[in-house]
């Protein structure tokens, strides 16, 4: 009889347990925020945007494809994240994701670019599984795209992408996978 009531104890404890650390891991993941690649193949530029930012019917109308998940990003401020924002500049057709402080809003302006919105939140320390992620820029068509060192690098190269900057960290952790 003993054995049967530490068992049926033993056996919530483990299930109140288990449950306290799925909802950690749901609060965690309420919180996070997938980050995609799109290109325009109309314009040959990139856009990098935070699901849900732009509809994705929208960004098919304007002719963008090939869309690419990138990292998981913080869609709320906390200790140790950098609010990312996107610019939009009118004349190039470019769009630009610049963490704060990264470059001035003034200096953003003087290169023709408007628009400024938050897009995100990222960390600004390495931990496990967090990902370097670069801002590229290719001169000749004035394009910014945003690449994690994961990224097919060689591909950027290839295509006139230079003046790799780093930027912030990206999450690539499978529990927070949706």
């Amino acid at each position: 009889m003993r054995k049967i009531i530490y068992s049926v104890v033993a056996f919530f404890a483990i299930l109140t347990l288990s449950n306290n650390a799925v909802a950690q891991i749901a609060s965690a993941n309420e919180d996070l925020v997938a980050v995609y690649r799109w290109l325009n193949v109309q314009d040959n530029n990139y856009v990098t945007l935070a699901n849900g930012e732009i509809q994705e019917g929208q960004l098919l109308q304007w002719k963008y494809k090939d869309k690419t998940f990138l990292f998981y990003a913080y869609k709320s401020p906390g200790p140790d994240r950098v609010a990312v924002y996107r610019w939009e500049n009118p004349l190039t057709r470019d769009f630009a994701s610049i963490a704060e402080d990264e470059l001035t809003d003034s200096d953003m302006q003087l290169k023709g670019y408007t628009g400024k919105r938050l897009q995100f939140y990222a960390p600004v320390r390495r931990e496990a599984n967090h990902v370097a992620v670069y801002r590229w820029f290719k001169s000749k068509s004035k394009d910014w795209v945003t690449i994690p060192e994961v990224g097919d690098t060689d591909n950027y190269i290839d295509r006139g992408y230079k003046m790799k900057t780093f930027q912030f960290y990206g999450i690539i952790r499978s529990e927070y996978q949706k």
